[in-house]
């Protein structure tokens, strides 16, 4: 070896271990340094775990381990000799547990790489995580490990923002044997805990610290089980050790467990098409929330890693509708949890408004003390709509009369809602204007402050009426007029409900057209109705919603396809012609999965199948550049720009309503839809995809076997 070449790296002490490749977590990757580059973050139900790639978690950073809007963990550190550890490798084993492969760097009596460390992650219901050493060297030699850990309790809008310091109110114990440390803290009737309990125990407790003091002799294995239970109010959680790839064992009666046993099983002849559908339905089911209302247990997804693992309507909603081909389940726990928290009443601290649908849950200490407004917060103009249509969507695949007549009253409520209290100003379309001190300004998907722009970069005045919102209105009308006839068996409500819709549908193609550029629709009108005349992406929903007149449809849908608008792996969230656009803003010229997965949807309701394709092929391809999985959004770059879609620096990821995104693409490849009590298939392939099946579909109280290849397809009994 010439002086001055790097030392080769030694093989791995794990060899005989299936290490993981060393990838990137992409979770949600707006880190602070103190993370790097490679953060790996592990999710199961309403935990996650955030660390850097060797596992830890410095002090000061916003990593940690978080539960129900706290953050139990604020510190977690792993040292020899109080000396960092190099990393080998590392990286997630799936959603919920991740594997890191490391080694002691240069200490004063032993040199760098000999002493191999493993260390082996589990979330959910708390965190366990196993510690192992080997010893590679010539002689026996001394060692300190050192496990340093500490808490905040920070609430989760806390962690990104200077927060209180809770530290004079923590309360520490550490047992006297070293065999675990307890911190706690309560703030009135806000009450956490979180114990660290450590198997051998340590041989002595410094500060925070589990200190083990060990020598080694060559070849020895030394091994720890570290287990994190933790309390939240009155609610207490304790991790139980599993496998990496071993599921959770909830029985056979858990939704999450009926939901991922019983999704349809997919054989294709291209694996990439596998490959990102297995990688989806595991996100999903990671992001699984359970409750049980009114003693009824319910599953339902999660927004999205790391900052909003919570129920978000508008996401919540979506999510339930682009999964709808692997079973009804998740958006029956949707409606249910929905219904239990509509408003009844009005509040301006939480934007809350009879019959209206939340937006967002928080469970955290800021909110439970009435500091926030999330318990729930109702701030979403479309959310109560996206609930009336995922109703009659659930009815459509599950013909489950009894539940839809159930939750006719809460129907009737957002119809009330809809027509009395979301049109402010009574010309006819539903706006928002918040009334919190806290509240949102943009109350629409694209809910970042520049979301909603003209074409020249400038923000419009409040109140807004978005485009997207009156086409979900119109179908969330048409909807309820067709469960109207059916279920609910009301003729009178169903003739008031299309004819409302008809009106709804003449007015705004007038009101929101705007015939320059090629002819497009306004992205909204403002407060002094003014047309709002960026080209953005919102058009492709009211394809979905179907509120666009046929003779328009092209035109639209020329412009989705256009260079300006579609960047090769999907369209963009803004016209790269317009004044505000930004390839790497937020929704400003990005691309979103599942923005585009609705507008494939809607090209294809209007028989733009090709079009369709394009942009399903494009997402599609775009996941194979990031382990199969979609991200949150990614920059709105050219194709032409790199080989892989550029990542958006501080995406979600993963994120539900990007997860299911793949599941309404494939859905809207093979042309499916409930008909009656079967189910119809209407496929347009590639012809490079080949042969898809799809086996156990459920449809119609039944299951369904599904074959399409180009434009043929089969669609018989699974049973």
């Amino acid at each position: 070896m010439r002086s001055g070449e790097p030392r080769p790296t030694p093989a791995d002490p794990f060899r005989d271990t299936d290490a993981p490749q060393r990838v990137p977590s992409g979770a949600c990757r707006d880190l602070p340094p103190e993370l790097g580059p490679d953060t790996v973050g592990v999710l199961e139900g309403r935990t996650f775990m955030f660390s850097d790639a060797a596992g830890n978690v410095p002090k000061g950073s916003i990593g940690g381990l978080v539960h129900d809007d706290t953050r139990y963990l604020d510190h977690w550190e792993l040292a020899i000799d109080d000396r960092p550890l190099l990393v080998l490798s590392s990286g997630t084993v799936d959603a919920y547990s991740a594997a890191f492969f490391l080694a002691n760097s240069e200490l004063p009596d032993l040199p760098a790489n000999r002493v191999g460390i493993r260390r082996q992650r589990v979330v959910g219901d708390g965190m366990y995580e196993r510690v192992e050493l080997r010893y590679f060297g010539a002689e026996p030699v001394s060692l300190r490990l050192r496990l340093a850990v500490g808490t905040d309790f920070a609430d989760l809008f806390e962690i990104k923002e200077t927060g209180r310091d809770r530290a004079s109110d923590i309360v520490r114990r550490h047992e006297p044997d070293g065999s675990g440390l307890s911190f706690s803290y309560r703030n009135g009737d806000y009450a956490a805990l979180v114990r660290v309990e450590a198997d051998p125990p340590a041989d002595h407790v410094d500060g925070d610290s589990l200190v083990w003091h060990l020598r080694l002799e060559r070849g020895q294995r030394w091994s720890c089980a570290i287990r994190v239970p933790l309390s939240s109010g009155e609610e207490n959680y304790r991790p139980v050790l599993r496998g990496f790839g071993e599921s959770f064992d909830h029985g056979p009666d858990d939704a999450a467990t009926r939901w991922a046993a019983g999704k349809p099983h997919l054989h294709a002849d291209r694996d990439m098409l596998a490959s990102i559908y297995e990688r989806s339905a595991l996100d999903l089911v990671a992001m699984r929330i359970e409750k049980t209302i009114a003693g009824e247990p319910v599953v339902l997804t999660a927004a999205g890693l790391p900052w909003f693992l919570t129920v978000f309507g508008r996401d919540t909603l979506i999510t339930a509708y682009q999964t709808m081909i692997c079973g009804p389940d998740v958006a029956r726990g949707a409606l249910i949890v929905m219904a239990a928290h509509q408003a009844t009443t009005a509040d301006d601290f939480t934007d809350r408004e009879p019959g209206k649908i939340f937006h967002e849950y928080r469970s955290g200490e800021l909110t439970r003390l009435g500091l926030k407004p999330y318990k729930p917060y109702y701030g979403g103009a479309d959310t109560t709509a996206l609930w009336l249509i995922l109703l009659s969507e659930y009815w459509r695949w599950s013909r489950d009369d009894a539940l839809v007549r159930r939750l006719q009253p809460n129907a009737d409520a957002a119809l009330a809602w809809i027509d009395r209290h979301g049109d402010l100003d009574g010309d006819g379309y539903v706006e928002y204007q918040t009334r919190s001190s806290q509240g949102l300004g943009n109350q629409c998907w694209r809910d970042s402050p520049d979301g909603i722009q003209f074409a020249d970069g400038s923000i419009p005045v409040l109140p807004i009426a978005t485009c997207e919102t009156q086409g979900y209105t119109y179908d969330a009308k048409l909807r309820a007029a067709e469960l109207a006839d059916g279920p609910w068996q009301d003729r009178n409500l169903a003739r008031r409900l299309r004819d409302e819709a008809a009106r709804l549908r003449e007015r705004f193609n007038r009101d929101f057209w705007i015939a320059e550029r090629g002819g497009y629709y306004a992205v909204g009108l403002d407060g002094d109705k003014n047309r709002i005349d960026s080209m953005t992406s919102n058009m492709g929903h009211l394809l979905w919603s179907g509120i666009v007149p046929a003779d328009r449809a092209e035109q639209v849908a020329r412009q989705l396809m256009s260079d300006e608008m579609f960047s090769g792996w999907g369209v963009r969230t803004l016209s790269a012609a317009d004044g505000g656009y930004n390839p790497i803003g937020y929704h400003t010229g990005t691309v979103w999965p599942h923005d585009n997965s609705l507008i494939a949807a809607g090209l294809a309701r209007y028989g733009f199948r090709q079009e369709a394709n394009r942009i399903a092929m494009g997402l599609l391809e775009a996941a194979t550049h990031s382990n199969y999985r979609l991200p949150e959004a990614f920059s709105g770059y050219d194709r032409s720009f790199g080989r892989k879609p550029v990542p958006y620096p501080t995406a979600c990821d993963p994120q539900a309503w990007a997860s299911a995104a793949p599941l309404l693409l494939l859905r809207t490849l093979l042309g499916l839809k409930p008909e009656g009590d079967g189910l119809a298939a209407d496929p347009h392939l590639p012809g490079h995809l080949g042969q898809i099946r799809l086996h156990d579909v459920q449809a119609g109280g039944r299951r369904w076997n599904v074959t399409a290849e180009q434009k043929q397809s089969t669609v018989v009994p699974a049973d």
